[in-house]
């Protein structure tokens, strides 16, 4: 087992990243205040690891709280249902929140804790690998809008954060596929080193090998903590961890949350960052190629939908949470490792950049 110290704003929780540790009561025991925990879980989730918990929270006093799967969940009425549960059982303010599932619990039952009582303690057990190596690390919760992806949330922290990579085995295939995108991000904006690593291991990944699993989980959380640390609220640097998301975060709203997944839609908008980066001149067209091509390899797309408009990226654009003053920041790179938020694009060569994406076919 692999151990991380997170510190974002001056306080600090542990990344479990190992095997077998889902059903470890020693893990989760001492990050519980009260006799009282609440597990909130996906029925997916929960029909392959609540049992699981269960034996491991054993003297507990246990509300279990199964919500449908997917984006839609992150809404209001299910903010709302949470709560009622909490309140019908009567949790106090000592209670812990467990999230049991991918990033979609995770980001609804911690922003629950955030509001329960004015903020219980939650812990993040992430089943899918989108979830170990990016939502359940940092902070970052909240639930949609139907105008905008996230944009109701706070940022609250977990007391820890346990990730079971032997639970990615049961993950479909095209879930893993979504979390590689967060993965292949952590290489392009800080990381050369493992960005190679990635290009020669990525037939690993895909074929669900734990050694390389376990090492892709390690190094994506190691370097979402580095830039944590320096930034708990995104004031600054932080931004860089959303490269890819503007145009991804576009092209989710735009299809109906679910449609696409998160990581999916980050695969595209990744690509086109990186095309969007050469066409400033600031990389090298065979760095946007390599990009690519392992966007591929990890069964991601690389092209936006066929009836997908740049007007549609630029409507939902102007709501992204980075811009400032009405003016658009965007995420690019300025080398392999080195990712800038930048509002000083002109604004016709993002209209190109979204007119060639949105030919490809």
């Amino acid at each position: 087992m692999h151990t991380l110290n997170i510190t974002p704003g001056g306080v600090s929780y542990p990344v479990f990243i190992g095997q077998q540790l889902l059903g470890n009561p020693e893990l989760l025991a001492p990050f519980i205040r009260g006799h009282q925990v609440a597990v909130v879980s996906s029925k997916k989730a929960a029909s392959l690891y609540l049992e699981t918990l269960r034996k491991a929270l054993g003297h507990f006093q246990v509300t279990e709280i199964t919500l449908e799967d997917g984006e839609p969940t992150k809404s209001l009425a299910m903010l709302e249902h949470v709560v009622d549960c909490l309140l019908r059982d009567k949790h106090e303010r000592s209670t812990t929140l467990i999230a049991l599932g991918g990033g979609v619990t995770g980001d609804l039952c911690g922003f629950s804790a955030s509001c329960y009582m004015r903020g219980v303690s939650f812990i993040q057990i992430p089943t899918t690998l989108l979830a170990q190596v990016d939502s359940s690390v940092g902070g970052k919760t909240g639930i949609n809008h139907k105008r905008g992806k996230n944009m109701i949330g706070a940022f609250y922290q977990p007391a820890c954060v346990l990730a079971d990579v032997d639970v990615l085995a049961t993950l479909p295939d095209r879930e893993l596929s979504a979390g590689l995108a967060e993965v292949i991000k952590y290489g392009l904006i800080a990381d050369p080193l493992f960005f190679a690593w990635l290009e020669s291991h990525m037939d690993a990944l895909v074929a669900k090998d734990s050694e390389a699993l376990m090492q892709a989980v390690l190094s994506s959380c190691k370097n979402k903590a580095l830039v944590v640390a320096e930034d708990e609220k995104e004031q600054g640097r932080r931004a860089i961890l959303n490269f890819g998301h503007t145009f991804g975060h576009a092209l989710e709203t735009w299809a109906g949350y679910g449609n696409w997944l998160h990581g999916e839609a980050v695969a595209v908008g990744m690509v086109m960052a990186t095309e969007l980066s050469v066409r400033l001149g600031w990389v090298e067209e065979p760095l946007a190629e390599r990009v690519r091509a392992v966007v591929q390899r990890a069964n991601l797309p690389v092209s936006p939908p066929d009836d997908m408009k740049p007007e549609d990226f630029l409507d939902l654009m102007r709501v992204d949470k980075k811009t400032v003053g009405g003016q658009l920041r965007l995420v690019l790179l300025k080398a392999l490792g080195e990712a800038v938020v930048t509002s000083t694009v002109p604004s016709g060569l993002l209209r190109e950049q979204l007119a060639a994406s949105c030919q490809e076919t």
